[in-house]
């Protein structure tokens, strides 16, 4: 019966580091430092878990269908924009996806960048056409915008995930403005650095950008994505999303989660301190970054030389071997709790200088 599975799932799917894990368990550290998959480390905020847990108690009904309650606190939070939701950021892309891409369609994809994009669109028949960054990681905004001739949508990610990379509003502001299909702006680490493209939807009817209570808010678990979206385009995604696309308890804590600002700031002035560190202390070339990680370059060692050393030390980070076009000498390093953090920098150290 394999036969009848599509060709594109038959192939490797999403990366996760699992490996890593294994080895740090072997080498018996029951408790590793985890820094491979850019969570916070801490608990969610009390208001969060406060509304969680009092949803639990309407779980024997559906959810509300509109997400009101939710999109209501995210005006409150941001302003008066348009929000849609899904299951995770990941959710969001396929939505966007599945409303607007058809078989054959070419999709623009800044790269190296998350690869769940080029997945998401496979799935629904489309065609990736990579963009590669500069050799600084910068976009070429000249070169995407060129690309994106024909194309119905285009992902740029900024912070940009591995590298860090923060791609300036004007550049972002042109490509809005020099291209006729839609701008994906997946801003899932924009809680980590200063730049704010928000007001760029009050002039520009093809952008939409996706966030995620996964990172800053501590939700990973609960799984909640949200994107601002152009008025015009918002009854088009509903149309396209799964029934009850979230659950009356992510929902709730997502709501009790962006009433605590207070939280979010103090952990995001935790991750800038740690992340300066890691920037100057790690002996090895490292990325400046806008996110709650560092992506750093370990050569002559690969990737995955390098995360195998530090799991055996006890730090399991992200090698960056399978994001394409990158090359294969970098790993992915995650801010977490201050123990894990020294951790890191102890073992990093001791695979540089062994």
């Amino acid at each position: 019966m394999r036969q009848l599975i599509r060709q594109i799932f038959k192939s490797e799917g999403y990366v996760f580091a699992t490996k890593a894990a294994d080895i740090s368990k072997k080498a018996g550290y029951l408790k590793p430092a985890r820094l491979a998959s850019n969570e916070n480390p801490s608990a969610p905020s009390k208001k969060a878990l406060k509304q969680a847990e009092e949803a639990l108690y309407s779980g024997n009904r559906y959810p509300d269908e509109s997400g009101r309650a939710l999109k209501d606190a995210l005006v409150s939070y941001h302003g008066d924009y348009r929000f849609v939701t899904g299951v995770g950021m990941d959710g969001v892309i396929e939505n966007v996806i599945r409303t607007i891409v058809e078989c054959g369609d070419k999709v623009v994809v800044s790269t190296p960048t998350f690869s769940f994009y080029r997945l998401a669109v496979e799935a629904q028949g489309g065609v990736v056409e990579n963009i590669k960054r500069r050799d600084d990681f910068s976009v070429d905004t000249d070169e995407f915008i060129k690309a994106c001739k024909g194309a119905k949508l285009a992902f740029l990610c900024s912070p940009n995930n591995p590298t860090g990379t923060v791609t300036p509003v004007p550049d972002i502001e042109k490509i809005l403005s020099s291209i006729d299909g839609i701008l994906f702006l997946d801003n899932a680490y924009i809680d980590f650095c200063d730049t704010d493209y928000r007001l760029l939807m009050k002039n520009h009817d093809n952008l939409i950008i996706g966030m995620t209570m996964s990172k800053a808010f501590a939700l990973a678990g609960m799984r909640v994505g949200y994107a601002f979206v152009p008025e015009w385009y918002e009854p088009y995604y509903i149309r396209a999303q799964t029934p009850f696309n979230l659950n009356c308890v992510s929902m709730a804590a997502a709501t009790g989660a962006l009433l605590d600002g207070e939280y979010v700031s103090d952990y995001v002035s935790e991750v800038s301190e740690w992340r300066e560190r890691f920037i100057n202390e790690s002996g090895y070339p490292v990325c400046q970054s806008g996110a709650n990680f560092v992506m750093i370059d370990v050569s002559p060692m690969t990737g995955d030389e390098a995360v195998e050393k530090l799991a055996g030390l006890g730090v399991i980070v992200r090698s960056c071997v399978s994001f394409p076009m990158l090359g294969d000498s970098y790993i992915r390093v995650s801010i977490g709790e201050p123990w894990e953090n020294e951790m890191f920098l102890k073992a990093v150290k001791e695979i540089k200088n062994p």
